[in-house]
């Protein structure tokens, strides 16, 4: 580890960093220590340090191909009294074809945020005098990943570890996104607009509303939603807010599982009404296969096998799943982990998480046993860790905190978990409401979910209370298609 640079920060009133990038900061207004610096000199980190510490080291994990620093949870919980850290994965944004490099890879697949928890906690304890009293990891989507593999891997690490939208199985969720992608490509009669895929989410929710006895424009359990999409198909002589026959076949292949070249499901296929991603595929897609596994910027990937080429990509980077379920080193040492997922997800899709959670029951004394370490909080109406029409906001990851109430804030919920043993029954989460007002909804630990209660408002967390759903119970059961 070698320490570049460090800097007092005095806000005056206001302080944000340069080049913050795509986790673009928040102003800070605490003073602090800047610590820049690098780690095998491949391995970029900042660590801040408030002047007005709460004994705590907070690491916060970075998304998509990462090559940037999460300034925005760092700027976010600073305020709060965090020394906080953060890495950029042992690569820039800006290299082109990193994942052509062999130790980029390993890197980024997990060692960059172990060695830099390592290195933050020797500087903390340098600064401060002591080290950590707890240590915390909050991330989502690829931070969600990284939380994951802190638990699995690094179980000393942290604490406790927030894992939002982790797509555990990352490699054949990407799998699904490329193939897709391809065949839209190849059958241009078939391919969807993003308008196209608004209007099947519209119609939906449209059907599956009510099913949980309000009608609020949230579906509360995505699992129970059937939907017939013949609904969406032109009819004689309409165009526009309809489907043609071949884009209704696209979407039917979309929803469904994934089939390999012998027909087999790879995965569990899209729940009702989520959407694909809006715009291009991530350019992550193309450089796992163009520059990791073949290395060859010219790649074709009209040439991509789905069974192969996930195959290849585990033989090369086999830690870049974060789906194992050996967690008992975790566990023992009285950790915990809170995982959240949106059910509308369109990047890292539901049905990977749920599986995941299913397995590590199934592998850690089922899930009433595991419960008493990990819990997974489902969000209905969310999409990729934030955004849709569901209330959106609880402390995750890029949340701005409304406190440091446990019951509106995941972080400080698991903080309450590790430091006092007392485990979150549920979650407000929060919406800035069209008509200016402040929505809010309850959030339940699977495989609970919320109920209404006839009476309160229907946008109101306390007219809503927990009760255990069968159907997800049920979900948790239904066959799994091998991981390969």
């Amino acid at each position: 580890m070698a320490v570049e640079r460090a800097s007092a920060i005095v806000p005056a009133p206001q302080w944000r960093p340069d080049g913050a990038g795509t986790y673009s900061a928040t102003p800070v207004t605490v003073p602090l220590c800047r610590v820049e610096g690098k780690i095998e000199g491949n391995i970029g980190f900042e660590l801040w340090l408030p002047l007005n510490w709460n004994g705590r080291l907070l690491g916060a994990g970075v998304g998509g191909d990462a090559g940037v620093y999460n300034y925005r949870d760092m700027a976010l919980r600073i305020e709060q009294g965090f020394a906080t850290v953060t890495t950029d994965s042992g690569h820039k944004a800006s290299e082109a074809r990193w994942m052509s490099r062999p130790q980029a890879r390993v890197d980024y697949e997990h060692r960059a945020s172990h060695l830099t928890a390592q290195a933050a906690k020797a500087l903390v304890a340098r600064f401060y005098g002591q080290a950590p009293n707890r240590s915390y990891y909050l991330g989502c989507s690829g931070g969600g990943r990284q939380a994951l593999k802190e638990m699995q891997a690094y179980p000393g690490d942290y604490d406790g570890v927030v894992a939002g939208a982790p797509g555990p199985y990352m490699p054949l969720q990407s799998v699904r996104m490329l193939w897709f992608a391809l065949e839209q490509q190849k059958q241009p009669a078939g391919m969807l607009s993003d308008a196209q895929w608004s209007l099947y989410e519209r119609a939906v929710h449209q059907a599956c509303d009510g099913q949980d006895g309000v009608r609020d424009g949230i579906i509360e359990n995505s699992a129970t939603c059937r939907f017939d999409t013949r609904q969406l198909l032109c009819k004689p002589g309409q165009a526009g807010e309809c489907l043609t026959a071949p884009q209704r076949a696209m979407l039917d292949r979309i929803v469904a599982p994934l089939r390999d070249e012998r027909g087999r499901a790879m995965d569990w296929g899209l729940f009702p009404g989520v959407r694909t991603r809006p715009g291009p595929p991530s350019p992550l897609l193309r450089a796992m296969w163009a520059d990791a596994v073949y290395n060859n910027p010219d790649w074709d990937a009209l040439t991509f096998r789905r069974t192969a080429d996930l195959a290849k990509v585990n033989a090369l980077m086999p830690q870049l799943r974060a789906d194992s379920t050996a967690i008992q080193p975790f566990i023992a040492q009285g950790h915990k982990a809170i995982i959240y997922q949106g059910w509308q997800d369109p990047s890292t899709n539901a049905g990977p998480t749920l599986r995941y959670y299913a397995d590590l029951a199934a592998a850690n004394g089922g899930l009433d046993a595991l419960d008493d370490a990990v819990r997974l909080f489902m969000v209905p109406g969310m999409y990729h860790c934030r955004g849709g029409p569901g209330a959106d906001s609880f402390g995750g990851s890029g949340h701005v905190p409304a406190g440091t109430d446990p019951a509106r804030d995941v972080l400080w919920a698991l903080i309450r978990w590790v430091e006092q043993g007392e485990a979150p029954r549920q979650l407000i989460a929060a919406k800035q409401g069209a008509d200016g007002r402040a929505l809010t909804r309850v959030l339940c630990p699977f495989p609970q979910v919320a109920r209404h209660d006839g009476h309160g408002p229907q946008d109101t967390a306390s007219a809503c209370a927990c009760v255990t759903d069968g159907t997800l119970s049920r979900l948790l059961r239904r066959p799994l298609p091998q991981a390969r």
